[in-house]
């Protein structure tokens, strides 16, 4: 005879997409380390042999996951503001999909084997540029210089102690007050006068460089 409870609860069948997105989570939670096959199966209330009727091992699901995370992107396209506002749309759009996914920058253009949403974004960024006069040559260093500003500023803000929103205070008044100013002017200057004002925020350098960068690149146009 089934359960009341059963019946009410029926347990979710076990699929590649319920894995991956499982996946994710614990790797949000607890960053990549925290992610192993046992802890995946454990989550899932499941063996871990029944895994492998889903995924072929730890790095078809980390191929998985990068796919997720492309997938959070919206694809690029024509925009009235053409190349340029979808290349800052592209930037600003995969910033925010590494800060909910810090564990993912450091494995972006790692995979071997990369899913559908990856290749498919990539193909679209390459064809922005391509129709917007860029040469050849010229889009791949486009791509190439707009994903590492993108991916090491993203690194880098998922570390700072001071300028994101979660910053302890104390750490913040220690910091100010480990730089003698007498010593180190300019970076007492800076610390005091700006990284350390409440109102500060790192993450408003991201605009800042991605249009310097936008300049530059346009001097890469096919005339």
């Amino acid at each position: 005879m089934t359960s009341t409870n059963a019946s009410a609860h029926p347990r979710q069948p076990l699929t590649r997409e319920r894995v991956l997105q499982t996946a994710a989570r614990i790797a949000d939670d607890g960053g990549l380390g925290s992610l192993t096959m046992r802890s995946l199966a454990t989550e899932l209330s499941v063996q871990p042999m029944s895994l492998y009727h889903h995924v072929a091992n730890k790095e078809d699901i980390l191929d998985g996951l990068i796919d997720l995370v492309f997938d959070e992107v919206q694809v690029p396209s024509e925009t009235p503001g053409g190349w340029r506002a979808a290349m800052e749309a592209r930037a600003h759009g995969m910033r925010t999909a590494l800060s909910r996914h810090p564990w993912a920058v450091g494995l972006m253009e790692t995979r071997t084997k990369p899913g559908a949403a990856n290749l498919r974004h990539h193909d679209a960024t390459l064809g922005v540029l391509r129709r917007a006069g860029f040469s050849l040559d010229a889009a791949g260093h486009a791509y190439a210089l707009l994903d590492s500003y993108i991916y090491g500023f993203a690194l880098q803000e998922a570390g700072l102690p001071v300028g994101v929103p979660d910053a302890d205070p104390q750490i913040v008044k220690a910091m100010a007050r480990a730089i003698p100013a007498d010593k180190l002017p300019y970076l007492a200057e800076m610390a005091m006068d700006r990284a350390m004002q409440p109102d500060y925020s790192f993450g408003a350098e991201f605009g800042v460089g991605l249009r310097i960068i936008l300049d530059g690149l346009a001097g890469l146009l096919v005339q």
